[in-house]
C-alpha cells in the first residue's frame, strides 16, 4: 500500500501453514491411492502404472504451484477475461474433438494423456468473476451486474451439461458464496433454497402433497403475523390435520384448492391492509412454486433418462432401487466406512479396499478407503484438514486490501467446499452420486493440477498484504 514500508522479514513471509495443509492432503491422497491399488514401492517409478502416473501428476502440480507463486498476481487480473474466453473455447472444442469416456465427451486425449477442460474452466471462471466484481462499477444492487455475473456462470454450465457432466456443472453453483460475500440480496438465496426443496419433495412425494404443504406453510406464516402462543400452535395443528384427513379420504386435489381459498379468505378477514399487501405479494410466489412442483415431477418422470432417474432415486428414494445395481456403490462404500470403526483396520489392511469391493474407489469413493483403514479418527482428521484449509483460504481473502484477491479467495473456497462436501456426502449416501472428485485425494491429474495452480495463485496473492507485488 502507498506509504507502507514492509520490513525485509515481512516481505519474505510466505504462508507455510496453508501450504503445509495442501501438501498434507496431497500426500494422504498418494498414500490412499497406493493402498487402493495394493501397489509396491517400485510402482512409483513405473509410469505405466496408475500410481506411477499419479506420481508424475503430483510432481507436475507441485512445479505448477511454485510457478504460480512466482507470477505477479496482477497479471491474473489483467488476463482474466482472455483466460475465461480460452476456457470456454476449450469447453466448446471438447464437444467436437473430445474423447468419450464413460458416456461423457468431457476429455481431451493425446498420446495416452487425458485432460478435462471443465477443471480449467473453474479457474478461468473464478478469475473472470473476481475481476468483474472488483470493478468499481460492479454492484449487486444493479440488475446489470447480477445479469453479467450470472451469465459468466451460465455459459460454462451450459457447455458442460452438453457433454453431459452434471457433477462438474453443479460445481459452478459454488460461486454463490462469492456473490453473497459481495452483497447479493439474501432473497435470491431463499428463493433458490425454496426451489431446491420443492424439487426434492416433488420427486419424493406426489405433487398434491407438496401443494398441501405449501398452503400449510404459507398459512402459518400469514397467521403468525396476527396470532401467537397457543393460538398459533393450535392453528398449525388444525392445518396439519386438514392435510392428513384429505390424504385419508383421497381428496387431495379438491381439498388443496378449497383449503387454499379458505385460508386466503380468512387471512384477508383477520389481517390489516399491510398484511393484505403481503398476501398479494405472496400469491405469485406461491403460484410459481406450485407450477414448479408439478413441472419438476413431470420432468423427472417423462424427460430424464432411466439412468438419470436411478441416480436421483438412489439419493432420495433408495427403497425403489436395486441394491445390486444402482445402489451397489453406495452400499459398499457405507459398509467399508462403517467397518473401520474408531481406529480403522490399519494401512493397506482394509478388506473392502484390498479386494476392490467398492467401485471407483481410487476416484469418487477414495474417502471410503480412509474410513475403512483409518477409522473414525482418520476420517475426522482428514475432514479437519479440509476445514482448516477453507479457514486459511477465507482468512487470506479477508485480510487482503484488494477486492480482486478477496473475490478470488472466496471463489476458490466455494469450489473447494462444494467438492469436499458433496464427495464425502455421497460416499456416506447423504448426497447424490454425481462424479465429483475429492480435491487432492482422488486420482486424476486435471483436478490436482488446476487446484494446485489455484492454490499457488492465492499464496502469491497473500504476499500482497506486505508489499505491492
Amino acid at each position: 500500500m502507498p506509504g507502507y514500508n514492509a520490513s525485509p522479514a515481512a516481505e519474505r513471509t510466505f504462508d507455510w501453514i496453508t501450504f503445509s495443509i495442501y501438501l498434507s492432503l496431497v500426500i494422504i491422497g498418494m498414500l490412499m491411492l497406493f493402498s487402493t491399488e495394493q501397489a509396491q514401492l517400485g510402482d512409483i517409478i513405473d509410469f505405466s502404472s496408475i500410481v506411477g502416473k499419479q506420481a508424475i501428476w503430483v510432481l507436475i502440480s507441485l512445479v505448477a504451484l511454485v510457478v504460480a507463486v512466482t507470477i505477479n498476481w496482477r497479471n491474473w487480473d489483467t488476463l482474466s477475461y482472455p483466460i475465461y474466453i480460452f476456457g470456454m473455447v476449450l469447453l466448446l472444442g471438447v464437444l467436437i474433438f473430445g474423447a468419450n469416456i464413460k458416456g461423457s465427451t468431457a476429455w481431451y486425449s493425446f498420446a495416452g494423456v487425458s485432460f478435462q477442460p471443465s477443471e480449467f474452466a473453474k479457474l478461468a471462471t473464478t478469475l473472470a468473476l473476481a475481476s468483474f466484481l472488483s470493478n468499481y462499477s460492479s454492484d449487486f444492487r444493479n440488475r446489470q451486474t447480477i445479469l453479467i455475473a450470472f451469465g459468466l456462470i451460465a455459459l460454462p454450465i451450459g457447455l458442460i451439461l452438453l457433454q453431459p457432466d452434471f457433477g462438474s456443472a453443479m460445481v459452478f453453483l459454488s460461486f454463490a458464496i462469492m456473490f453473497f460475500r459481495q452483497g447479493l440480496t439474501p432473497a435470491i438465496y431463499v428463493a433458490g433454497l425454496m426451489m431446491a426443496l420443492v424439487f426434492i419433495f416433488s420427486i419424493m412425494y406426489e405433487p398434491w402433497i407438496v401443494l398441501i404443504s405449501l398452503f400449510v406453510l404459507s398459512s402459518i406464516i400469514l397467521l403468525s403475523r396476527k396470532l401467537n402462543g397457543l393460538k398459533l400452535l393450535g392453528s398449525a395443528v388444525v392445518l396439519i390435520l386438514v392435510g392428513v384427513i384429505a390424504k385419508y379420504f383421497d381428496i387431495l386435489p379438491q381439498a388443496s384448492l378449497g383449503f387454499g381459498l379458505l385460508v386466503i379468505g380468512i387471512c384477508f378477514w383477520i389481517n390489516n391492509v399491510t398484511n393484505r399487501q403481503l398476501i398479494f405479494a405472496g400469491l405469485p410466489t406461491l403460484t410459481f412454486l406450485l407450477l414448479f412442483a408439478f413441472g419438476s415431477s413431470f420432468v423427472f418422470n417423462n424427460v430424464l433418462k432411466p439412468h438419470q432417474q436411478e441416480r436421483i432415486n438412489v439419493w432420495l428414494r433408495p427403497d425403489l432401487t436395486d441394491p445390486q445395481g444402482a445402489r451397489y456403490n453406495i452400499i459398499q462404500s457405507q459398509l467399508a466406512i462403517g467397518s473401520g470403526g474408531i481406529q480403522g483396520k490399519g494401512y493397506m489392511n482394509g478388506n473392502f479396499t484390498k479386494f476392490n469391493y467398492v467401485p471407483e474407489q481410487n476416484t469418487d469413493f477414495i474417502f471410503s478407503t480412509v474410513g475403512e483403514e483409518q477409522g473414525f479418527i482418520g476420517s475426522i482428521s482428514v475432514i479437519v484438514l479440509y476445514v482448516l484449509l477453507l479457514f486459511r483460504i477465507t482468512n487470506i481473502a479477508e485480510r487482503s486490501k484488494f477486492k480482486f484477491i478477496t473475490n478470488y479467495g472466496y471463489g476458490l473456497a466455494g469450489i473447494l467446499f462444494l467438492h469436499f462436501f458433496i464427495n464425502i456426502g455421497m460416499t456416506m449416501g447423504i448426497m447424490p452420486v454425481v462424479g465429483i472428485p475429492l480435491p487432492f485425494l482422488s486420482k486424476g491429474g486435471s483436478s490436482l493440477l488446476i487446484f494446485s495452480i489455484m492454490m499457488g495463485i492465492l499464496l502469491r496473492m497473500d504476499l500482497a498484504r506486505y508489499k505491492r507485488i
